[in-house]
């Protein structure tokens, strides 16, 4: 029996049995490996509420209110074990793949990866991440300690082709299964389902707050697979006027210019245009400096950073406090992204800006002790510099707007990683572009909660 939640249910935990929700949050942090934890797949915590912040003015320096909702929360500490339950969920539920014969192969440059060997583990599976060799060693670490092995490949995060290249490879013996999140639709069901949904309900429920006029003004996202954007379909559709914003190194700007290059904002940029990411449904893209993520995180990170906030900025204590090991890299990198949109729509004190933070800082502490090394610790006078220097001064360059034109553009990308190289055919390129295509895979998510409810009633029925 598949021991794992639907997508209902991880939209809403409530919704599991209260015995086996309990169980769930009591495994939680005391035994974090329990294949009952698949239950605890949710941005929600134990009382049912969204794991999120509304960010200090005083750090983003916009009257828009910015809310990120942060995944260390999530079982393996990033909301990428999400995406990698849902792939795996489907290829079991129709057949795809057999835990007692399959070995499955996770392409990644990193929390996917360490997602698929958690979820791997936990569904009796045999698992081999894809891995840059440039990535920070707490990736390494993290993968191995679930069970799984690595296989390292050439370069850093923009090195996607190295690793399609290895999964070829590997794709030869037959009982290799490669669940690649740049093109498994069941990552853009759980983000479409689960992440947009939790963030449209979470906007009435900030309005009760004060926060907000109930609406999303924007989602904004840098794209690793792509999965994540798919929670602004959703938004889309529940809120017609909401902007959705992708996001770019500056030194990797696909999107942006059909650029290339190495960066190191870690799980986003990789070079191509991904299958699952439905450029088309996208508003502006906008390009954010790799160093300058880096030097935001140095500032939340390093206690001094947290104090200047607090006594020269007058930020909440409490809030600052809680912000201090929210964040990876790419956390920073969503937050600037967020500042640019509000400053480039216009957005003011009624509007809600929407995003993420993937990861947490337990997966760069090797990354501020290169900060510090490079940068020095740092003192008052440079965590002013961090504050006015980083974040109040983030800009309206390097905007992007989807015209018709440049959306068009940004599909025809595609063509180059999924027709030349990964044996996808034009016609299934074209249909991409009739928004039926996605609504299709959008009201897929019944029929596999509904799949899933029947195995578990045949099993009962076992017994």
């Amino acid at each position: 029996m598949i021991t794992g939640p639907t997508f209902e249910e991880m939209l809403h935990p409530n919704k599991i049995a209260p015995a086996i929700r309990e169980q769930a949050l009591k495994a939680l942090k005391g035994d974090p490996l329990n294949p009952i934890n698949l239950f605890n797949i949710t941005w929600r915590n134990a009382q049912n509420e969204v794991n999120y912040i509304v960010l200090p003015p005083e750090l983003t320096g916009v009257e828009a209110n910015i809310v990120v909702l942060y995944g260390k929360e999530f079982p393996s500490g990033s909301h990428k074990v999400g995406a990698a339950y849902s792939v795996l969920l489907e290829k079991e539920l129709f057949g795809e793949v057999d835990p007692s014969k399959n070995t499955l192969v996770w392409p990644s440059t990193g929390n996917y990866g360490i997602g698929g060997a958690w979820v791997g583990g936990r569904m009796g599976c045999k698992s081999v991440v894809v891995l840059p060799a440039g990535m920070s060693r707490e990736r390494f670490e993290r993968i191995e300690s679930y069970g799984a092995s690595v296989i390292k490949t050439i370069g850093s995060e923009s090195n996607v082709k190295e690793i399609y290249d290895e999964t070829h490879r590997l794709r030869q013996d037959p009982n290799v299964r490669i669940l690649n999140q740049f093109e498994q639709m069941g990552n853009y069901r759980f983000h479409y389902h689960v992440t947009g949904n939790t963030i449209a309900e979470l906007a009435g429920e900030l309005q009760a707050k004060g926060v907000g006029n109930g609406k999303a003004a924007a989602f904004v996202w840098a794209m690793g697979s792509g999965g994540t954007n798919a929670a602004a379909d959703r938004l889309k559709q529940v809120f017609p006027n909401c902007k959705h914003v992708g996001l770019e190194p500056i030194q990797c700007p696909t999107l942006y210019n059909n650029g290339y290059g190495s960066h190191d904002i870690q799980g986003i940029g990789d070079k191509h245009v991904t299958w699952i990411h439905n450029v088309l449904n996208m508003d502006a893209m906008m390009c954010i400096d790799d160093i300058q993520c880096k030097k935001g995180l140095q500032l939340l990170a390093e206690s001094i950073g947290r104090e200047t906030l607090i006594k020269r900025y007058g930020a909440n204590p409490e809030l600052v406090e809680k912000m201090g090991d929210l964040f990876g890299i790419s956390g920073i990198c969503h937050i600037l992204g967020a500042i640019k949109t509000a400053k480039y729509y216009g957005f003011g004190k009624d509007d809600v800006i929407y995003t993420a933070a993937t990861d947490s800082l337990d997966r760069y502490y090797s990354v501020i002790d290169e900060m510090a090394e490079q940068y020095g610790k740092l003192d008052e006078a440079a965590a002013v510099g961090r504050i006015e220097g980083v974040f109040h001064s983030a800009g309206t360059d390097w905007v992007l707007e989807g015209t018709k034109d440049v959306r068009e553009r940004w599909h025809n990308l595609k063509y180059y990683t999924w027709v030349e190289q990964q044996g996808k055919s034009v016609q299934e390129l074209d249909a991409q572009r009739d928004p039926q295509w996605w609504v299709g895979h959008q009201q897929r998510v019944q029929e596999i909660d509904a799949r899933l409810n029947e195995l578990r009633e045949a099993e009962v029925q076992k017994v």
